[in-house]
């Protein structure tokens, strides 16, 4: 184990663990949690950390309780864990849930070590969300500055507005490398060990780590959390070649921008990349097996984003069948693709096309962990867990110490879902029993506009009200009478609103419009903390904000009940 750590990103001196008095309250008297990607980093920014010295550190601070874990953990990383063990916690995978689950486990005092044998970040910095926003803010601009109709509601004249390809590919990479960098110092700067190679499970508490073979090293964790991640889904028949059938990990490198691009999935990659292509120019087809676009949408939102998102833009589609298979452009030939009905199985002719995206889906992880070891078997790649994400073996019985968070076991495949079911487990092993209610994780679809989500969808919401016997009620608002949406002469929009008119219990909020996806929070935040909407409606909201689109979609809404919470005293100011 190393003896010092650096929290410097140049070649200043490192900081011993015997001046963690200094470092904690450089931790304390910088902002904390600070969150992106839905991630959470808690390291100091480039400029301070190049600059650290003396003066820097003589502010006041209080010694809370962070300060002393933050210190204990620094102090302790390199030693003994309780136990006998080298760790507390090891953590296989770096990405978003591993990140996420390892701060967290710094607060709480464990010393911890996270396994990473590819790069930091995972797929959701490197492959995923973080550069597939780059694309999309660049594109998403490119399509406002081409909109002549809208610039000219603004008084605003542009002139023929064009991009640099390898400009626009450049942002997303260079965003890429700056929060993986963000990441791998957070961790480091609070005494978490990133070992590197490929982690497999020997047994119970013991793992190995390295490039494979006679050279790994051998490691025991008092508990261990799996979080490998992801990888794109490829169905069968399908050759990708990287060049003109590929994948999103491909298509986020931007190397080229098609004449002509197939899309085979209309979900939330599906569609992202649709928004990207066509603000750059290219004629999109998609391709889906279902009988209707945006399949996993709540589909009153589905409709009208079809008709905002698709409709009028350069895309056509084909639904209710299979691209059975998919032949890679050669030859000076296109990319073949042969469709087949998905319930008949019958040929549906051909598409020739420039390229072809496969946005179907994506595939856990989880090969080579060593789970045959600790009699685990995974059920479609998926690692089988409870709802503490604790795993179950072959015989249904728990494994001890060992849990799975993120895409790895299949229960939500969001980033901010695998954090937040990483600090879940984080809580449990440090003695606090937390169960994390996966329906008031919100999820969003960064098209122009946007499209969020959290809770159940309308069919779902009224199949659980047959089921349980209770009533469902529907509200809605639009964005064409909301001030600031107006403004932005974006009012095409609309909040929906599903609840038990009983109790007032928020069921569901599905959102699309500007900026949908920063304005689902305040439903999740209400679902996760049990807020009804007889005690939600008398929120203030500043005027004039979007806010004030979820305002009026709870102040609308028809609830038997009378508040089921303590009115607070009036504070005299």
């Amino acid at each position: 184990m190393q003896a010092s750590i650096s929290l410097s990103l140049s070649s200043s001196s490192p900081i011993t663990r015997s001046d963690c008095t200094a470092v904690a309250n450089a931790y304390l008297c910088t902002p904390r949690s600070l969150r992106f990607c839905g991630l959470r980093r808690e390291v100091f920014e480039s400029k301070s950390l190049n600059s650290f010295s003396v003066s820097t550190r003589l502010v006041s601070c209080p010694r809370d309780s962070s300060f002393k874990k933050v210190c204990a953990a620094l102090q302790s990383n390199g030693t003994p864990s309780k136990g006998g063990f080298d760790y507390d916690l090891v953590i296989i995978g770096a990405g978003v849930g591993g990140h996420g689950a390892a701060l967290h486990a710094v607060e709480k005092g464990l010393k911890t070590a996270i396994l990473e044998g590819d790069v930091v970040g995972g797929t959701c910095v490197n492959r995923g969300c973080v550069p597939s926003k780059a694309l999309l803010a660049a594109s998403g601009r490119m399509r406002e500055l081409q909109n002549e109709h809208h610039m000219k509601s603004f008084g605003l004249q542009v002139a023929a507005a064009g991009y640099d390809r390898q400009g626009v590919a450049d942002h997303a990479n260079n965003l890429a490398s700056k929060i993986r960098s963000n990441l791998t110092n957070s961790m480091k700067a609070l005494g978490v060990d990133i070992l590197t190679g490929t982690g497999t499970i020997l047994g119970p508490q013991k793992l190995k780590y390295g490039k494979g073979g006679s050279g790994d090293t051998v490691i025991t964790a008092k508990d261990i959390i799996i979080a490998t991640g992801s990888v794109p889904l490829v169905p069968k028949g399908i050759e990708v070649d990287g060049k003109s059938v590929i994948t999103s990990d491909h298509a986020l490198k931007l190397e080229f921008v098609p004449e002509w691009i197939a899309i085979v999935g209309s979900g939330y990659i599906g569609l992202e990349f649709s928004d990207v292509y066509t603000a750059l120019g290219s004629e999109v087809t998609f391709i889906e097996a279902l009988d209707q676009l945006m399949p996993g949408f709540d589909p009153e939102i589905g409709k009208l984003a079809q008709r905002v998102l698709i409709n009028p833009r350069k895309i056509d589609y084909h639904t209710g069948v299979f691209a059975s298979k998919i032949t890679p452009a050669k030859d000076g030939k296109p990319v073949i693709i042969e469709l087949i009905d998905a319930k008949t199985k019958e040929p549906k002719g051909t598409v020739e096309v420039d390229a072809a995206l496969i946005a179907t889906g994506r595939a856990p992880f989880t090969q080579g962990l060593g789970l045959e070891n600790i009699n685990v078997q995974t059920q479609r790649g998926f690692v089988p867990v409870d709802e503490r994400m604790r795993v179950i073996d072959a015989n249904g019985k728990l494994v001890p110490h060992l849990f799975c968070i993120g895409d790895a076991n299949g229960k939500m495949m969001l980033a901010h879902a695998a954090s937040a079911q990483g600090i879940s487990v984080v809580e449990q092993v440090s003695g606090k029993d937390h169960v994390l209610n996966h329906l008031s994780i919100p999820a969003a679809c960064f098209t122009h506009p946007e499209i969020s989500m959290v809770g159940l969808t309308e069919p779902q919401a009224r199949e659980k009200a047959e089921k349980e016997g209770f009533e469902v009620s529907i509200t809605k608002t639009s964005f064409k009478a909301n001030t600031k949406a107006l403004a932005e002469n974006e009012g095409e929009g609309l909040a929906k609103l599903i609840y038990r008119p009983d109790t007032g219990e928020i069921l569901g909020v599905h959102i699309f419009g500007l900026h949908a996806a920063d304005l689902i929070h305040e439903a999740s935040n209400a679902i996760a903390m049990g807020t009804h909407i007889q005690d939600i409606k008398y929120a203030v909201h500043a005027h004039p904000t979007l806010s004030e689109v979820l305002d009026e979609l709870f102040k609308s809404a028809k609830v038997k009940v009378n508040s089921s919470s303590p009115v607070v005293q009036p504070v005299a100011v």
